[in-house]
This record gives structure tokens, sequence and C-alpha cells, in this order.
């Protein structure tokens, strides 16, 4: 009997869902993603279009049958994307299947991203969620919708119509709270709807360690020992506030109207978990983001770090909503906004995945022998 990891085996006992921040063909055709939910407690998938795009560009074989034969069908571009992608979900998804059954049907979940050049169109971007919902056809994918503006109320209007979503792209605490409110405001629209609540799933992608990417580089500049004292603590201390936002949001007598009919709680999921400064830890965005009922999506590096290293507590997150405030009270005073840091860092997150998806499409273009439109 195939036994996993006990470090990774600790951070599921207690209570965090490991997610993979990665997919490709060859990894569900070998087995290999198979063989990561046994040995490294692997519960779900998230994807993007840099994912996508390193997976086809990186796994010429096993794409090349299928661009070929989609392009010789007729197909352009962002159809044959759409193929590509949508069929390396579903067949995660079948992967994840049991596990999404054992699990009362929360984890097991596997995420695919409306096109991010859609992020500031609300109609548009609940036209594709829909579309992807029906086209992937399993009942354990996520459809993953940036926390923009435009994309709050299209949050709504997809959970409304009975989909599961995974909001990504959020900074800020502020903006967590709007996110907390659009989903619970699409429940109330389901429930009308006659929608089975129970069937309901959503995440909530809160960014990590792009926080201390910025603010690290701001404190750099300013170079004075108080600056330096807080290096490494903005990203940290943002999410364990969204954690305090996520559990006042639960104590509502709102909330409990729609537990009482059988909705989920939107579970905050912590993305960006890769340390991007070499001085760090590599395990510092899993383990200091420890508590029951959250989700932590790991590039496979960071996984194979915490599999290797990780020395999981018990609970790294109740009880330091105070001290986290802190932080932000200490850096507002060296003229660091949080408000200010995490729009710009929407700003640049929407870009780098449109910058993405473009990529993606010009990789598609060249290996069926097509102009980019």
């Amino acid at each position: 009997m195939t036994s996993s990891n006990p470090r990774l085996q600790a951070l599921t006992d207690a209570g965090v869902s490991i997610w993979l921040d990665d997919l490709d063909r060859t990894r569900i055709e070998s087995g290999q993603l198979a063989d990561m939910v046994s040995t490294s407690c692997v519960r779900g998938v998230t994807t993007n279009p840099t994912i996508f795009d390193k997976a086809i560009s990186g796994g010429a074989a096993a794409y090349a049958e299928q661009i070929t034969a989609l392009a010789t069908a007729g197909a352009d571009v962002d159809a044959i994307i759409r193929a590509l992608t949508t069929d390396d979900v579903r067949a995660a998804c079948d992967v994840f299947h049991h596990l999404w059954i054992d699990s009362g049907t929360v984890d097991g979940r596997v995420s695919i991203e409306v096109d991010p050049r859609l992020a500031d169109e609300t109609a548009a971007t609940v036209t594709q969620a829909a579309e992807l919902w029906d086209v992937v056809d399993r009942p354990n994918a996520l459809i993953k919708i940036p926390a923009t503006r435009a994309g709050l109320p299209a949050i709504t209007a997809v959970i409304g119509a009975g989909i599961s979503v995974n909001v990504t792209l959020i900074f800020s605490v502020d903006r967590y709270r709007d996110v907390v409110d659009a989903y619970v405001a699409g429940l109330e629209m389901a429930a009308a709807a006659g929608h089975d609540l129970s069937t309901i799933q959503s995440v909530a992608s809160f960014f990590v360690s792009r926080i201390d990417t910025e603010v690290d580089a701001r404190l750099a500049v300013i170079g004075t020992p108080a600056a330096q004292a807080l290096r490494g603590k903005a990203a940290i201390a943002n999410a364990r506030l969204a954690w305090a936002a996520h559990t006042d949001s639960l104590a509502s007598d709102r909330w409990a109207a729609l537990a009482a009919a059988g909705a989920n709680p939107q579970r905050p999921l912590w993305a960006s978990t890769g340390v991007k400064d070499p001085s760090f830890d590599p395990t510092r965005y899993v383990v200091d983001l420890v508590v029951r009922g959250c989700v932590n999506t790991m590039p496979e590096a960071t996984l194979d770090a915490v599999a290797a290293q990780g020395v999981i507590p018990a609970d790294s997150i109740t009880g330091t909503a105070t001290e986290s405030a802190q932080v932000w009270v200490d850096l507002a005073a060296l003229g660091i906004d949080e408000a200010q840091v995490c729009e710009q860092l929407e700003r640049e997150g929407v870009a780098k995945f449109i910058d993405s998806w473009q990529q993606l499409r010009a990789t598609v273009a060249t290996a069926a022998g097509l102009a980019e439109a």
C-alpha cells in the first residue's frame, strides 16, 4: 500500500487542502497526477494561462496530434486552445473523481480560467464561465473569475446560476470582503432560482508572495532599520487578516440562513505561495498559513520543499489578527499604503495573465501552423 509523505500528511491533518498549481497532459496520462494524490496528499489542481502555455510548449508530443487535427478541421487559435485546455481539465477532474466523492464533494477540484482579456467585462465573463462549465461538463470543476470590479457582479451571477467558482487575483482584504459579499449574494440568487446550494462550491484565491515582492522592494528603497525590520512580513500578515475577515463573515446572520439551507463556506485559498526571494525559507507561505478549512495551492517546487523540510504547526493563523494589523500600521508609518499596493498588484496581475494568454495563443498558432489572430 502506498503511503503519503508524513509532512504533507501532517499538513492535511491540520485541515489544509493541498492543491497543485500546475497541470499538463503528460502528468495526467502518465499516472503521475494520480500518484501525487496518494503520495503527496494533493487534493485539487489550479491552472492559469501561464501553466497551459508551459504545458503545451513543453509537451509538444502530447498535444501535437490534437492540434494538427483541429487545425485541419478548420479550428482557429482560440477554438484549439479551448479544446486543449478543457480536455485536460476534464481528464484531471476524472482523476480526482473518487477524492471528490470521498471528501463529500469539497475537494477533488480542478480550476479553469475565463479568458483574462475579459477581466473588465462583466457580461462576457458570465457568458464564458457558463460555456466553460458546460464544455468541461464535470461537477468537480471550478471556473476561475478574477476579483476585479467587473468580476464581482459576474461572480454573483455565475454562482447564482449554480456554477462553482474559484475567485482569483485577490490582493486586498477589502476586496476579499467584496468577494465574500458577491458569493453570498450569488448563493441567495441560486436559492431563489431553486438550485441545490449544497452542490455549489467556491474558493477565494488570495495572492500571497507578490505582496512581499512589492512591499519589500519599497522597503529596500527606504533602507532604514525600521524598514528592514518589516521585510517579509506584509504578505503573511495580509493573508492572516483575510482569514479573520472570513471567520467574521461566517458569524453573520445572513450566512447562518444560507448555511441552514445547505450552503458551503467559500474557503480562502492561499495562491502565489512559491517564494520569490531566495533568502526566505521556501516553505514559509505554507507553514505560516496553516489553519483548518483553507486551501494552499502550491507549485511543485514548493510542494517538494514542504515534503522535504516543512515543519507543520497545528495552527499558525488563529489569534494573529492584532499583530497582523500592526504590520500594516507600521508600513503606513513608512509611507507604504496597503490600498495602493494592492491596486497596483491587481492591475499588474491582470496584465500578466493577458500577456500569458497572448503567449499561449502564439504558442498554439505556431504549433498549428496558423496566423495568430
